[in-house]
């Protein structure tokens, strides 16, 4: 089942990157540019929780 649930999400993590390249290109259509536009939007959300846990672990300080 584990297995099941990760390789849905990896394939959902492709295709969202499959998007951005094909919106960055130019000649997508709108729901790709959308696909496109929520993958670079949960990847800056999951980026910026990674750097409050970062300096949360080191002290605040940087």
């Amino acid at each position: 089942m584990l297995v099941l649930i990760l390789s849905v999400v990896v394939l959902l993590v492709i295709g969202g990157c499959v998007c951005v390249f094909w919106a960055a290109r130019g000649d997508a259509p709108r729901w790709a540019r959308g696909v496109a536009k929520a993958t670079l939007l949960g990847s800056e959300l999951t980026r910026s929780a990674s750097r409050s846990s970062r300096s949360q672990q080191s002290g605040g300080g940087e």
